[in-house]
């Protein structure tokens, strides 16, 4: 999939960013937007004792909070500022354990639409190993 790579409005990243600051889950764990163009988004996501499940690796609620939310951050680069953009459905395919130092999710726009916007999220380790792959819905919030 090829990124749109096009800067975006600097207020409207501004929004972008100060959206993804105030999201509690990101805080907790610890995740940074790293980057914000058109129709791509990245985060990156540490590794940490405190988001792992029994076996050490980082569990896949955390991979999958970061890659959805790139691929919000995403979406939200196509859309009106004034508007908010919900998840309505995704699917994650695991492709590896999630045992690196620290995992980068990258959200991509697919197909924008009025009311629906279509994304692809990959999650990749800090070796490069692809851990996870997503596809997710994200619906338009009017007014």
């Amino acid at each position: 999939m090829e990124s749109m790579s096009e800067p975006i409005d600097a207020n409207h990243e501004a929004s972008i960013r100060q959206g993804f600051a105030s999201h509690g889950l990101m805080q907790t764990l610890h995740a940074t937007l790293e980057s914000v163009e058109a129709g791509r988004a990245v985060i990156r996501l540490p590794f940490s004792e405190h988001i792992t499940q029994h076996h050490g690796y980082v569990h896949a609620g955390a991979i999958t909070a970061i890659v959805d939310t790139a691929c919000g951050c995403a979406a939200m680069t196509l859309s009106t500022a004034s508007l908010g953009l919900l998840t309505v459905e995704y699917k994650v395919n695991f492709l590896a354990p999630a045992r690196g130092k620290e995992f980068v999710a990258t959200g991509q726009v697919v197909k924008a639409g009025k009311t629906l916007t279509i994304c692809q999220g990959t999650v990749e380790d800090d070796s490069g190993v692809q851990v996870a792959l997503m596809q997710a819905t994200m619906m338009v919030l009017k007014g």
